[in-house]
Parts: C-alpha cells; sequence; structure tokens
C-alpha cells in the first residue's frame, strides 16, 4: 500500500522513467536466457568425447563351475571297543599309527578268562567220562533186554521179568541221552570260554574299503579297566577322504553323481586333487535352504586330513572356443543387453545389443551376434550413448585401428 501511495504522488516525468527502467532490465533478462539456450543447444548438438579404456573381443575355453566351500571328514571312521571287560594290559598303537584289517591293536589282561577255559575243558572230560559211562550201562541193558526177549519168548522169563529187563534198558538209554546232552553242553561252555579269551585280543577288522587305516584317536591308556564297549581307539579310513558341501536350489538340481570335482587347499596353494560327487542327498533342509553334497577325492599321498576346509569346483558345462566379452563391458540401455563397440579409425563407440551364456569370472560368453568382434569399451561405458566420440588410450589398440574401422562400420548396421 505504501508502495502504491508513493507512486502516486511522483509526478509523469518519474513514472516515465520508472516504466523505461523496468522494460530495459526485462529485455536484458531475455537477452541473456537466449545465449544461455544457444550454449546449451550447442553443448547438446556436439555429444563431447569420453576417455574410455578398450579390450580385445576373444575366442576361448569358458566354463559355467559351480564353487562351494567344504569341510573334510573321514570317509569311514568307527570306534574300537572291547566286548569284556577287563584291564588293558598292552595297547599297540597309537594316534597316527597304520591299522591293517585284521591287526591286533590292544590286548586285555586275560588271567581269568584262561582260568575260565580250564574250568570249561574239565567239566568237558568229566561229562564225556560220564558219557563213556552211560553208554557202556545202555549197552548193558540192551543186551540184558535181547536175553530177556528170547526167554520170554520161550516161555522160560516171566512177563515181570520181562518187563523189568525193558525198564531197566529204558532208564540206561535215558541217561545216556542226558549224558550225551551234558557233552554238547559241555563243549559248547568250552567254547564260550574260548571265545571270551579271543576277546581280549582286541582286533580293528572292517569290512569294506582298503586294507589299510589309521588311528585317529586314543581315548585310554594302558592299565585302565574297562568296561563292555569302552571306547580304546578309532579308526579313520583317509583314502579317499570325503568332503562335505552343502548347495542352494539354484547348484542342487545340476548336481549328479559321478560328476568330476576339482579340490583345492589354503594350506596345498600350489596343488589340487581330484575327486567326484558320490553322494547327493534327496532333499534340502529347511533351515538353511541347502542339500548335503558329499565329494571322494584321491588322498594316496595323504596330504588331506579330516577337519580341513577346501574350496571345490564342479564344472556343469563349458565351451572351447567361444566368443568372449569382459563381463564389465556389458551395459543396459533401456530394456536392452548390449556392449559398446569402439570404432578405432573414426573414434567413435556404438551400442551393440548381446545375448549373454556362460559367465566366469571376468569373463561373460556371447552367444548373438556370433560374428562380433574387435574392441569394447570396459571403462568409461556408463557415460555412453550411441554414437558418442571417445577418446581412445595411448597405447595399445593402434595397429588395428584400420581394420577396426571395418568391422564396426558392418557392427553399425
Amino acid at each position: 500500500m505504501k508502495l502504491l501511495e508513493k507512486v502516486k504522488k511522483m509526478s509523469l516525468t518519474q513514472k516515465v522513467l520508472l516504466l523505461a527502467g523496468g522494460l530495459l532490465i526485462v529485455l536484458l533478462l531475455w537477452r541473456v536466457g537466449q545465449v544461455i539456450f544457444k550454449e546449451a543447444q550447442a553443448t547438446n548438438g556436439r555429444q563431447p568425447a569420453v576417455a574410455v579404456v578398450l579390450s580385445r573381443i576373444e575366442n576361448g575355453l569358458i566354463r559355467d563351475v559351480g564353487r562351494f566351500s567344504g569341510t573334510l571328514i573321514p570317509k569311514s571312521q568307527f570306534v574300537v571297543a572291547p566286548k569284556v571287560s577287563g584291564k588293558l594290559k598292552k595297547l599297540y598303537v597309537d594316534i597316527g599309527d597304520k591299522v591293517t584289517r585284521g591287526q591286533v591293536v590292544a590286548q586285555l589282561d586275560d588271567d581269568e578268562y584262561q582260568q575260565q577255559v580250564a574250568q570249561a575243558e574239565a567239566d568237558l572230560k568229566v561229562a564225556r567220562a560220564n558219557f563213556e559211562e552211560a553208554r557202556s550201562a545202555l549197552e548193558l541193558a540192551k543186551k540184558d533186554l535181547e536175553r530177556a526177549v528170547t526167554l520170554h519168548v520161550k516161555g522160560i522169563y516171566s512177563d515181570a521179568q520181562y518187563d523189568a529187563a525193558q525198564a531197566r534198558y529204558q532208564s540206561q538209554e535215558a541217561g545216556f541221552k542226558v549224558a550225551e546232552a551234558q557233552v554238547a553242553n559241555r563243549e559248547a561252555a568250552l567254547e564260550t570260554a574260548r571265545l571270551r579269551l579271543s576277546y581280549t585280543r582286541i582286533i580293528a577288522t572292517w569290512e569294506t574299503g582298503g586294507n589299510v587305516r589309521y588311528v585317529g584317536e586314543r581315548y585310554v591308556d594302558e592299565g585302565a579297566l574297562l568296561s563292555v564297549n569302552t571306547s580304546i581307539i578309532s579308526i579313520v579310513e583317509l583314502q579317499p577322504i570325503t568332503a562335505v558341501i552343502y548347495a542352494t536350489d539354484k547348484e542342487y538340481f545340476r548336481i549328479k553323481v559321478g560328476q568330476e570335482v576339482i579340490v583345492a587347499s589354503g594350506v596345498f596353494p600350489d596343488r589340487v586333487f581330484h575327486g567326484q560327487v558320490t553322494r547327493v542327498a534327496p532333499l534340502l533342509r529347511e533351515t538353511t535352504r541347502q542339500a548335503r553334497v558329499e565329494v571322494d577325492i584321491n588322498n594316496e599321498d595323504n596330504f588331506l586330513k579330516p577337519g580341513m576346509f577346501v574350496n571345490v569346483e564342479i564344472e556343469f558345462d563349458r565351451r572351447e572356443n567361444a566368443l568372449m566379452v569382459p563381463y564389465s563391458a556389458i551395459v543396459s540401455r533401456g530394456n536392452l543387453q548390449g556392449v559398446f563397440l569402439a570404432d578405432l579409425e573414426n573414434k567413435k563407440a556404438y551400442f551393440k545389443p548381446v545375448k549373454t551364456g556362460i559367465v566366469e569370472g571376468e569373463k561373460a560368453e556371447v552367444i548373438e551376434p556370433s560374428d562380433l568382434s574387435g574392441f569394447v569399451v570396459t571403462l568409461g561405458q556408463h557415460l555412453l550413448q550411441n554414437g558418442m566420440g571417445i577418446i581412445l588410450p595411448e597405447t595399445g589398440v593402434q595397429a588395428d585401428s584400420s581394420q577396426s574401422g571395418n568391422e564396426f562400420s558392418r557392427a553399425r548396421s
């Protein structure tokens, strides 16, 4: 309101000068804006060149490899324990020692069991003597019965005498059978005593696998009193050795029993080991969404030990003469995936849509187009648009510029 009152108080000359000044300011601002707009248009039209790094498109081997980490476990492992109780008299092996199939690894104090064998042998002798006595008595009773039958037929023996002879025979026959059973019982008791005595010699044995294994752990020392099934040592099989890995559902359906694998360990950086998949779990764990996979590894030199961490590579597919570009060269423009091809002659970059296949590390396979060649932009491509100028590196590509110009003129089409 105050500004309007001041304007009303101005003279006509002052009002004219104020209006002229306002028009001059508007004209000046319009001219400045017009200059800025023209400069922006000129800048956009020029599309300034972008400094880039190039890499050659190559042909070579590319593999589709699954990489996993896992832990080594023995191929098989069991604990050696006594079948009878007693004092551990002698332990013949210790941690790390070789054990062959059927080897005696420990000895229990066997005095008590030897005494039991001696007692069983004596009991068997008594039973056999009783058996011989019963057999002699049976033979006499049989002869008496035969004589009684003959005399009874002739009427010399009465029915009572015949019945008495027959009863004696039957009694002796029953005694003979009892003596025979006692002999069998004592023989079985002797075999049991001998078997228990043999159990004092503790033997490591197994049914399958190689003949040589190793002592993994020792649980007791000599002189210890052991009860039945007390752990003495553990036996492990190291050839082959097993690696346990876990696969997600993405790799799970690509892993098959019998696939060849390459195994590496950080402990032996200059050595690789070979093996194959032997077991694939039929389910994925709900908690981890992973499945257990077992790989048997050739370990003839016993370099690998249970508990070590290993890296496992399983090759799913390979291309011997694949068309490859650096994975960093692949960019997206709109809904298309492609690379920027460098026209070295005209110093321009042109976007070329591609279809990729196997990706291995920093390399990516190009499936389509199959005739791609020359150089691709691997650094600075995020600043490029189709047809933009590029600033080439000072060295490394000039020798191929004439050939690349023709190649990229075809690529533009």
